[in-house]
């Protein structure tokens, strides 16, 4: 079997059945079935009372139409016993002399536990409380199906593979109920709640489902899936939808098309090893489990399944941290109101006359400049304020200097250049350091230099010195300790490289045509400190993703790493899929062991970065969400590469 790092596969069916006519839905049940086990499916989720259909009215009643529930599920528990894969069903069934409204869940021709609904009610054109009693007046433990036997019957059902899958069920209305069993099933160890439901389609019906999901994966910490009766049960005055739903902690990660007159699977790759890790630093769900006075739980083995989990239906962006084509005007606007705010307040809080950054003509310090720009206009001052300084050295560029020259000119900010070669040379003989050697003495100082001026000019003006380093810098350690790692506020400090294109290329839609063209021309600059000298062309010779590699792939682990906890192993597996085709596997393999070292490594300038503003879910300050002793050793997660 492959091995899916917890990764499992997800399916929400939505089976063509008719009204009543038992033989005809069980062969869609289980050709639907067949389906997603093909697709290697770990688990499929039918709709609630799918086996007679859910709109049979007052025959429920019929003792003929029940017991002919109770052998499609016998049928479809036999047909379906040599697929390593659980299916979870629904059905009217009697038991002591009261009928409820159960899902079977099966595995392998076996019935291995019937879960009732508890929420039944008589509005509108809802009837379940006509016809099935709630799972609270069931009295007994245990409900007899010829065939299997005594099988365990109740809402305070579990079924686990005892590895990464653990899910319990709730059905129709109890996902509405101010207080849903899921609530208690997360609580209680359910890492995936499934939601059998058949409720009618109106207008606005689907937008509220869908929210519905949204808000319960969210608030469970947990995969959900939904799946609802079909167009088939359309009767009288209802018409059903299908709708099949499948989200993760608030993003819903596969959607039908509804009204489809064809059986129907969606599909989700879902790792529920992330929702256990995520339950463990969610501060909210470890009170809740705490706070909740919890009943006793029945766990119920599943045992293993078949789950061939290659991430064909995972939701893993190879670029994490950039806003999705729908989302990107809000999420770049949003991000850069926050910079701008945390900025603007702390420029009034010290009352700086100036905001002093150098601008190299490279993605950070083009952000930070854009940002203090922003900062003016909420502080209603005139750009004059801002003191741009640009300190050409020994390895600038002719396309960076021209750029950050434009920029500046084109933003009416205060414009200083100050040439640090002499000054580094004078250095260098204070040193007794020889400049033709290209060691990290002849770059740092340059670094230290440029801080240097920054800081007596800040002192000069009155002002404050912004910093322009980034998130995947301060990740990597990727700067000048007390060089360019200092500053009096680090705008950009949570803001990935992958993000900071984004951000660029969103302003250069809103800027004057010859703003907008030095600002993409930044984004399509290859990375660089410009610390060593240019090659014979005047061409940048000094590319930081020839040493480090591709920042897109550093981003990418970084999210991973931090977010969700991911093992170095997995990490390779995932970097693998997500970037098939981009990167070749020996790139991406000597990428994550440059992340891990250098991340384990250089912890220790981390301890000390300047204050600066959390705009996403990961930031590494040592005053926020990451906190790290500076000596911790990187040779138990390197281990797991070897």
């Amino acid at each position: 079997m492959m091995k899916t790092y917890g990764y499992y596969r997800l399916a929400a069916a939505t089976p063509q059945v008719r009204v009543a006519h038992v033989e005809f839905n069980v062969d869609a049940l289980v050709e639907t079935m067949k389906t997603a086990v093909s697709e290697g499916a770990a688990v499929v989720v039918f709709p609630e009372v799918c086996v007679t259909g859910a709109s049979c009215g007052d025959l429920f009643f019929q003792p003929r139409l029940q017991k002919a529930a109770v052998q499609g599920l016998q049928r479809f528990a036999a047909e379906t016993a040599e697929w390593n894969a659980v299916a979870v069903v629904g059905l009217p069934l009697v038991v002591e002399d009261a009928l409820y409204n159960v899902v079977a869940v099966v595995k392998q021709g076996k019935v291995l536990g019937l879960v009732p609904a508890s929420v039944l009610t008589g509005k509108r054109e809802c009837y379940a409380a006509r016809y099935f009693r709630p799972a609270e007046e069931l009295r007994v433990e245990t409900a007899s199906i010829p065939g299997h036997g005594d099988v365990p019957i109740g809402t305070d059902l579990l079924f686990s593979d005892g590895a990464d899958l653990c899910f319990g069920v709730e059905i129709g209305e109890d996902a509405e109920s101010v207080i849903p069993p899921s609530a208690r099933l997360a609580l209680c160890g359910a890492r995936v709640i499934l939601h059998p439901a058949a409720a009618p389609e109106l207008v606005g019906s689907a937008v509220y489902r869908r929210r519905l999901v949204e808000g319960l994966s969210s608030r469970c910490v947990a995969a959900y899936v939904h799946a609802s009766a079909g167009v088939g049960e359309s009767t009288q005055d209802s018409v059903s939808g299908g709708q099949a739903l499948i989200a993760c902690r608030g993003r819903v990660l596969a959607e039908n098309e509804r009204f489809s007159r064809n059986n129907g699977v969606v599909y989700a790759d879902v790792d529920l090893a992330w929702v256990g890790n995520a339950r463990q630093s969610e501060g909210s769900f470890s009170v809740s489990r705490a706070q909740e006075m919890l009943p006793p739980v029945r766990f119920i083995s599943v045992g293993e399944t078949d789950n061939r989990c290659d991430l064909q239906y995972a939701y893993l962006p190879s670029r994490p941290f950039v806003p999705t084509a729908e989302d990107f005007e809000s999420q770049c606007e949003d991000i850069l109101n926050i910079q701008a705010a945390a900025l603007a307040k702390r420029v009034e809080h010290s009352h700086a006359r100036t905001m002093v950054l150098g601008v190299s003509g490279g993605l950070d310090s083009t952000l930070a400049l854009l940002v203090c720009a922003r900062v003016c206009r909420l502080l209603g001052r005139d750009n004059a304020c801002i003191l741009a300084v640009t300190m050409p050295g020994f390895g600038t560029t002719g396309r960076t200097y021209n750029n950050s020259v434009a920029m500046m000119k084109a933003m009416g900010v205060t414009f200083k250049e100050v040439n640090i070669r002499e000054a580094c040379l004078l250095h260098f003989k204070d040193l007794d350091f020889d400049p033709a050697l290209r060691t990290n003495t002849y770059e740092n100082v340059q670094a230290r230099e440029r801080t240097k001026i920054l800081m007596n000019l800040a002192n000069k003006t009155g002002g404050m010195v912004v910093g322009t380093g980034d998130l995947s810098e301060v990740a990597l350690g990727w700067s000048t300790y007390n060089g360019d790692h200092m500053s009096m506020y680090g705008v950009n400090c949570s803001v990935p490289k992958t993000l900071i294109r984004c951000l660029l290329e969103y302003e250069a839609r809103r800027s004057t045509p010859e703003l907008a063209a030095t600002l993409r021309d930044v984004v399509d600059t290859p990375v660089s400190p410009e610390l060593l000298p240019p090659a014979d062309d005047g061409s940048m010779e000094q590319k930081t993703e020839d040493i480090l590699g591709p920042y897109d792939i550093h981003d990418f682990l970084l999210y991973h790493f931090i977010r969700y906890g991911t093992e170095p192993e997995k990490l390779r597996f995932l970097a693998q899929k997500a970037f098939a085709g981009e990167f070749d596997e020996a790139l991406i393999d000597r990428t994550l062991r440059m992340f891990l070292t250098r991340f384990f490594r250089q912890q220790f300038k981390r301890s000390c970065v300047p204050d600066g503003p959390k705009v996403g879910t990961i930031a590494l300050s040592p005053r926020g969400d990451w906190r790290m002793p500076s000596d911790a050793c990187e040779e138990l997660w390197m281990s797991q590469l070897n």
